[in-house]
């Protein structure tokens, strides 16, 4: 199978990671995978690491160049399929398909729990415009067919796999020696890309509430509010146990040195990686009931979700956390392979290559 992926977005996050993870599993099952995405976006830059060929074009806005870039690369590479990411690539695959003699099938993949504009464009693009539609969740899809967006047979929840080989127990200790943590402290920690909505702020204020002098707080990751967490941070009661480690490729020894993974999401998730990975890692979860988050934690017995936005409840299972520190039985989330992921996404492509053969 041959499949063509395509981004628009410029930035770097879970997404981003997402479209990488998969497309390196499909390489690495003898399937020929591409990557179509704006010369200067962050994942055409990444994507070496994960060994996957970059097709670099203008692809950034809904626009004449953009669009005649994208459908001269479909004609040149005539691919089976092609998986699109984000509004502005399925936008313009999906009206160069029009144009085509070859008309490759076409899946589109919701990230995101953020809400479709319901109108008729919107609702061809997500009918007409796909053959089939991929969610990381089950409540993003549940409200995609809810609106009337696409019919329940063409949409299916697939949530991100993780590399359980990678993502697992490790020994605390020496990775706190590593990352030169303090051994005694019961530390928290975040892993996402620093944006509003991902409660980065409602976290550092929490943790000054605590005013607990043996806590300490790593925050790992990079994005458009660092410097803003980093002026709340010093105004703290000790700015000194709260440690920003930046954008990080393995972000493994982090997971493995904290005692709890704290993730205050209030909009716009779906169901977050570094969640997963954290409880790959068999660590307890603060998060809040936003997008495909509850799933996720769903039978996780050392998870807690508090309202989002809510400093004073977020406080509250913080220091419930710390009180239940060594009192309860480590569990490891297993249910997330790649290997499972692999499969059910193949069977999407497998469908929707089978309806566009028929469309023809």
């Amino acid at each position: 199978m041959k499949i063509l992926h395509t981004e628009a977005s410029a930035g770097w996050g879970g997404q981003e990671i997402r479209i990488l993870t998969e497309s390196q599993v499909f390489s690495q099952h003898h399937h020929e995978v591409l990557l179509v995405a704006d010369k200067d976006s962050q994942i055409a830059t990444r994507a070496l690491s994960y060994d996957i060929k970059v097709l670099p074009i203008p692809l950034r806005k809904k626009r004449w160049k953009d669009f005649c870039a994208l459908r001269s690369l479909i004609i040149e590479q005539k691919p089976d399929l092609i998986s699109c990411h984000s509004s502005t690539d399925h936008w313009l695959a999906a009206l160069a398909r029009l144009t085509m003699r070859h008309h490759p099938a076409i899946v589109r993949t919701r990230h995101i729990s953020t809400p479709v504009h319901r109108n008729w464009p919107t609702k061809w693009l997500y009918s007409r415009g796909a053959d089939a539609i991929m969610t990381t969740g089950v409540t993003i899809r549940e409200h995609l067919i809810k609106r009337g967006f696409v019919a329940a047979g063409s949409i299916f929840s697939i949530p991100t796999g993780i590399d359980l080989a990678r993502f697992k127990p490790g020994d605390a200790k020496q990775q706190r020696g590593a990352l030169n943590l303090p051994q005694d402290h019961f530390i928290f920690g975040i892993v996402a890309t620093l944006r509003s909505w991902k409660g980065h702020a409602d976290l550092i204020e929490a943790f000054d509430r605590l005013n607990h002098q043996n806590s300490s707080l790593i925050i790992v990751g990079d994005g458009p509010q660092m410097d803003n967490c980093q002026a709340l941070a010093k105004k703290t009661r000790y700015p000194n146990n709260i440690h920003f480690f930046g954008n990080q490729s393995d972000v493994v020894p982090y997971l493995q040195a904290i005692d709890c993974f704290v993730l205050p999401s209030y909009a716009n998730e779906g169901v977050p990686q570094a969640l997963l990975q954290a409880m790959a890692v068999g660590v307890p979860v603060i998060s809040c009931p936003i997008g495909g988050i509850p799933e996720s934690v769903e039978g996780y017995k050392n998870s807690q979700l508090v309202p989002p936005r809510d400093v004073d409840a977020l406080t509250q299972a913080m220091m419930k956390a710390i009180k239940k520190k060594g009192s309860t039985k480590r569990e490891v989330l297993s249910s997330h392979s790649l290997e499972r992921m692999y499969q059910s996404v193949l069977k999407v492509y497998q469908l929707a290559i089978n309806k566009a053969i028929d469309r023809r």
